[in-house]
């Protein structure tokens, strides 16, 4: 395997194509590789078979446990590895990624503030933001934990606290009522999305009730994050 030329993806290359490059690159087998990411390798050769689009919590997996860039992973755009990515060196590459936390266990931590930026997150979902694992019944491992600030949402969620988060790819679908991370192109926020009595706008509403209603258009919204679990805490002493 060593003696094999490693060829990059070519332009039209899928993301099927550009993970088993990546696992060409890291000189990984398949089962290996699964294990790196925390996935079953049966589950990791159906995602592989080509038969159905990759999931987003698919693609984060990578993204978090091998440091690659999720906008090359997805288009192609880029280089695999962004700058600021730090640890192992992968053999013969001179790149160097982050190597998944051995025997980690629960969902990622990241140092993020949901609500700073305007920023798409999944961008952000790199190793080097990672602060520690949860690992807590009913948590999935599988979603990104976040900080949220200011007190917008409070008592529901207070300021300071993290919240679990699932990734949606279709913003069309929308759970009335739920708690969603809502992200716009100068926005990020934690709130309830409500209908609206026009189908082309929604309202989010605050947990504050010194808080107004907003009502934005849904093409306004670029991403959404459902929000899975909730964590208020206190430090004490």
């Amino acid at each position: 395997m060593d003696n094999l030329e490693i060829i990059p993806p070519q332009p039209m290359a899928t993301p099927v194509d550009r993970v088993r490059y990546l696992i060409r690159l890291l000189r990984k087998t398949q089962a290996q590789f699964g294990q790196l990411i925390g996935l079953d390798p049966s589950n990791l050769s159906r995602a592989l078979s080509g038969g159905n689009p990759l999931r987003d919590t698919f693609l984060n997996r990578i993204v978090v446990n091998v440091g690659v860039s999720k906008e090359w992973l997805l288009h192609g755009t880029g280089v695999p590895f962004p700058k600021g990515v730090h640890a192992g060196e992968i053999p013969d590459t001179g790149m160097r990624v982050q190597p998944a936390t051995p025997g980690r266990i629960g969902a990622p931590v990241y140092d993020i503030d949901v609500t700073a930026g305007c920023s798409e997150l999944s961008r952000m979902f790199t190793d080097e933001r990672i602060i520690g694992y949860l690992d807590m019944p009913g948590v999935s491992p599988d979603f990104p934990i976040c900080r949220v600030s200011g007190d917008s949402m409070s008592p529901k969620i207070s300021n300071g606290a993290y919240v679990s988060m699932r990734p949606l790819s279709d913003t069309s679908i929308i759970f009335w009522g739920q708690i969603y991370v809502v992200i716009m192109d100068d926005f990020r926020m934690v709130k309830y999305v409500r209908r609206h009595n026009d189908p082309s706008m929604v309202v989010l509403h605050s947990a504050n009730p010194a808080y107004d209603d907003m009502e934005v258009p849904r093409d306004a919204i670029r991403k959404l994050y459902m929000v899975e679990s909730i964590f208020n805490f206190e430090i004490v002493g």
